[in-house]
């Protein structure tokens, strides 16, 4: 009996499904692990910003025993007659002209400093970087305590002047109390700006350095011919998370001064939490958000475009 033996060299057949199995196996183990956050995702920002839409143009109270109704653009219009709504506009500006360069320049200069290497400097970068890890809560209430007459602010002032001058009611002046609340904002944020900063330096190649080095530049020069340029992603990306942290102005606003003193330090978002849940106005607070929603997305989307790359 003799048997048949493949020829030598002979190919045996291509399983072309194979590469299809691959493929489909691996797109639902990628669908499968990206499936609780799209579910959190849905749940907590798409379902929200849907019902805030519907509920916009309703009556709807937070507990009424009456179903809400369809009223248009009623809300829209109390809004834009609310003289409360254009002060905590302009709150909210101001909080953010200020913050958002004071913010973003501290923590470049703190970036550019903790980059060095020299010992210790771990040491540093953790002590700034602390009040982030920090809950904004608890910072409030500590700078809350600070601010007060007989706060360590005042006794500091009263010190360095001998005695002569007394430190001003920090958060019950309507003169000083947002200055504080940018103050102590900018003091719990910077540091991690810092560290977003900092990792965009150290993406910049050393080769550079050394270029700039042999051609003689001074500091000054090294900063604006290779350090500027090579952060322009990472300033973009920064300007625009403070800008969006700086018009969410609320917890400092909740804890420290509640919108006072006559409504100096009212902001847009505290305005919707307060008309929401204080007053009860859920459609109102829904068309203070859609609002607020607009005017972040206009402002980011023309920063954006600002600080695009050209050419």
């Amino acid at each position: 009996m003799t048997t048949k033996t493949a020829a030598p060299g002979r190919l045996r057949p291509v399983d072309r499904t194979r590469p299809t199995r691959t493929r489909r196996r691996e797109s639902l183990t990628a669908l499968g692990m990206a499936a609780p956050a799209v579910v959190l995702l849905i749940v907590f920002l798409v379902v929200p910003v849907v019902l805030a839409f519907a509920l916009a143009f309703t009556d709807a109270r937070l507990v009424s025993p009456t179903p809400a109704r369809f009223v248009g653009l009623r809300n829209f219009r109390l809004l834009f007659d609310d003289p409360v709504f254009y002060k905590s506009l302009r709150n909210t500006a101001y909080f953010a002209a200020v913050v958002v360069p004071l913010q973003a320049g501290l923590a470049l200069v703190l970036a550019l400093l903790v980059n060095a290497k020299v010992r210790g400097v771990n040491f540093f970068r953790t002590v700034y970087f602390l009040p982030v890890v920090t809950s904004m809560v608890v910072v409030s209430l500590l700078w809350t305590f600070l601010y007060r007459q007989d706060g360590l602010v005042n006794r500091v002032i009263s010190a360095l002047t001998l005695g002569h001058v007394d430190g001003p009611d920090w958060l019950g002046n309507p003169d000083t109390a947002m200055p504080a609340v940018i103050l102590m904002s900018v003091w719990q944020g910077v540091g991690f700006h810092m560290v977003i900063w900092l990792a965009g330096l150290q993406t910049i190649p050393a080769e550079l350095y050394e270029a700039a080095d042999l051609d003689g530049a001074t500091r000054w020069h090294r900063f604006r011919h290779v350090t500027w340029p090579g952060l322009r992603a990472t300033r973009t990306f920064v300007l625009v998370t403070i800008t969006i942290a700086a018009f969410s102005l609320f917890t400092q606003i909740r804890v420290m001064t509640q919108g006072g003193p006559l409504d100096s330090t009212t902001s847009v978002v505290y305005q919707a939490v307060h008309a929401g849940y204080d007053q009860q106005q859920t459609a109102y607070a829904a068309a203070i958000s859609l609002v607020f929603f607009v005017l972040v997305l206009s402002v980011s989307l023309v920063q954006r475009f600002l600080t695009r790359e050209k050419g």
